[in-house]
Formats: C-alpha cells, sequence, structure tokens
C-alpha cells in the first residue's frame, strides 16, 4: 500500500482513530463460529485494527454498522505493508492489536512463518478470492485476502506527445538512450511499491540478470524516490505537469484517477508488461483480546458492500467479483495479462538478500 502508496497524499490522518464496524450477530450479540478457528463467543466490545497507512473505509457504512452492533474498532495506523509486518513481528508476543489489515503478498509469508496471525476463513469468502488466500503451516487459512492490483510503470501521454517520443512498452526500453533521465521509481526497502517492482524484475530477468537490468537503468539516468507520494506528486510529469520525469513507477489503476474534463479520455497510461501483482490481506492477530469480534471484522471487510467502496477509497481491485467497479476502472484501469510473478517460497528464502543486494548495487 501503498500501496502502500498511491492512496497516501489522499487518506494520511492521524495514527489512532476510533471507528464503529459491524458483523452479522444474532438477536442476543452472539456471534456464529469461526470457520477458519478464531474463538467462538459474542462478536463485541473493542478491537484494535493495525493497518498500514493507506488504509480507509466508507464512513457511511460504519454509521450504518454501528447502529447494528456494540464492535467498536480503533484504527492504528504502522506505515506501509513492510513497516507494518516488520512491527508486527517484532511484538507477536504483546500483540499491537487484534486485527490487520495491509500485510500484502510481498510480505505475507514472513508474518505466517513468524506466527503472528491466527487461524481464520470468513464463511462466506468468494470462491474467487480462495485462490490469494495464505495458509499456516497447519493448512488453515491465516490471512484472507480483499483486495489486489498490479503495480507498473506509468506514462504522460502529453510529455511523449509533445516531445515527439514514442512511448516505451517494455522494461528493456527503459534502458535505451531514448528515455535518459525520464525514469523515477521507489525503493524496495522503504516502499511496498518499490518492491513489488523490484520482484517483477527477478521475475522478468531471473537471480542472475535482475541486478544487471537495474545498473543499466542507473546508468541511464534513474531517479529512485523513498515512497510513492514523492514520486508520483513531485517528480512525475503526468500527475499536474510539473514534475520532470514522464516515466512513474505507480498501479494499472492510476491511470483511472487521471482523466480529461469531459472523462473521455485518460492523460497517463499503465506500460501493462512490466507489471507485478499485487495482493493485500486481512487477518486476526495470535493473541488477540478480542478474537471473536476480530473475526467479524475481517469478515466484513470481505462483504460486498464494502468491496464496492475499494477501487474509489484505496484505488485496489475487490477480490469479490459482485462488488461494483467504476466505469472508468473498466475502460481506464485494466489489469496486467500476465504480470511478472515470483513464487512466494522464493520471495521469504531470498526477499531480505535482493532488497540489500539491489541497494548495494543501485544506491551505494
Amino acid at each position: 500500500m501503498q500501496h502502500t502508496t498511491r492512496r497516501a497524499a489522499l487518506l494520511a490522518g492521524t495514527l489512532a482513530l476510533s471507528l464503529a464496524l459491524a458483523g452479522c450477530t444474532s438477536d442476543d450479540g452472539a456471534a456464529a463460529p469461526s470457520a477458519g478457528g478464531t474463538s467462538a463467543g459474542p462478536a463485541t466490545g473493542p478491537v484494535t485494527l493495525v493497518t498500514h497507512d493507506s488504509f480507509s473505509v466508507d464512513k457511511k457504512q460504519l454509521a450504518a454498522f454501528e447502529k447494528q452492533t456494540g464492535i467498536t474498532v480503533k484504527l492504528v495506523k504502522q506505515g506501509d505493508a513492510g513497516q507494518l509486518t516488520n512491527q508486527l513481528v517484532l511484538t507477536k508476543d504483546s500483540p499491537l492489536g487484534d486485527a490487520v489489515f495491509g500485510i500484502d503478498n510481498t510480505f505475507a509469508t514472513r508474518a505466517v512463518d513468524a506466527g503472528v496471525l491466527a487461524d481464520h476463513t470468513p464463511g462466506a469468502q468468494p470462491a474467487e478470492a480462495q485462490r490469494y488466500a495464505v495458509d499456516g503451516s497447519d493448512g488453515k487459512q491465516q490471512l484472507t485476502p480483499i483486495d489486489y492490483g498490479d503495480v507498473c510503470l506509468n506514462v504522460d501521454h502529453a510529455w511523449f506527445t509533445k516531445k515527439g517520443v514514442a512511448e516505451p512498452k517494455t522494461l528493456d526500453d527503459l534502458t535505451q538512450p531514448a528515455y535518459k533521465d525520464l525514469t523515477v521509481v521507489e525503493n524496495p526497502a522503504t516502499s511496498s511499491p518499490g518492491l513489488a517492482f523490484l520482484l517483477a524484475t527477478v521475475g522478468a530477468k531471473g537471480e542472475d540478470g535482475y541486478l544487471d537490468y537495474w545498473k543499466a537503468l542507473k546508468a541511464n539516468g534513474l531517479k529512485v524516490d523513498q515512497g510513492w507520494e514523492d514520486a508520483y506528486y513531485t517528480d512525475f510529469s503526468g500527475a499536474d505537469g510539473k514534475g520532470p520525469r514522464p516515466i512513474v513507477l505507480s498501479y494499472s489503476s492510476s491511470p483511472a484517477f487521471t482523466l480529461s474534463k469531459d472523462k473521455a479520455t485518460t492523460t497517463t497510461g499503465a506500460l501493462l508488461d512490466t507489471c507485478f501483482r499485487q495482493v493485500e490481506y486481512a487477518g486476526v492477530l495470535a493473541g488477540a483480546k478480542n478474537p471473536a469480534a476480530a473475526a467479524k471484522v475481517v469478515d466484513w471487510l470481505q462483504s460486498t458492500e464494502v468491496q464496492s467502496t475499494i477501487p474509489d477509497l484505496m484505488y485496489m481491485y475487490p477480490v469479490d467479483p459482485a462488488a461494483t467497479i467504476p466505469a472508468a476502472w473498466k475502460k481506464f484501469a485494466p489489469l496486467a495479462t500476465t504480470p511478472f510473478d515470483v513464487p512466494a517460497e522464493d520471495i521469504t528464502a531470498n526477499r531480505e538478500r535482493w532488497i540489500k543486494d539491489w541497494t548495494a548495487a543501485v544506491v551505494g
């Protein structure tokens, strides 16, 4: 998140915020047993939901839920997906909260392997979402998929048209002289989109080739920013026309938010041959003080009503196929057909080394 990510400029807020959520309860307030192993019992009372900085929910939906349940949620924000996961691991013996949102697939195995999460599977989980779910060592689901999106390079159409330069299409294009000093990306050590793009290059070039690719990018004038906000809103020319670089690392959904005044066209475009698919998860934390209510919060985040707000609030695709997708997304925010992929076990085994080696080669 963040994305995390492209959303931070719009969604920044206090680190702790009380909200009201709800789950489906019986008339006496008792919750149905969880399908995935969290404790059955009254799903009421306070829940602390630990999130990345870009998490957002619809306040009207929360108000409606408040009338139906006694679950009160306190949000505690912990930076981007990497920072969030690291904090959960460091505090696993004294958990920061009851539930989490914002661990993504680049860090999912770290959280699972560290024993941060409890078993839980939403009872009404869409079949399409199950392919993204992450299980613990016991084979039971621990991370519930909430949304997904493709991290991709984006281009400023107007800049390339004005300069009479053909837009790049592939990763290799960016190393060519025509694109010298034009690209800005995020640091994989400090940004989840940056890490996703590092993994894209590993998937594209392999262990033996990804660092050589990055060295070629560096030699061609690559700029590396610490986070998405600086890259997109300061250095990218397509955000407001003032940045110097017309190629930026962002998301395939970003062009749906740079539409012309008549909404007929977009001023930017995603390079769909440069993408890595990012999945964001929610889960119940091991050692939660209120696991039954925490499980209801996780289930609510995967409900169709909440899923339908995700594109507008968090700029990601919902995992529920029944959720509403904005009309502009169907035209201007397509997903990559064949995003680059790195197996989860390879990410687990090599993530820290890849970041360290990248830092030595690119940042120095």
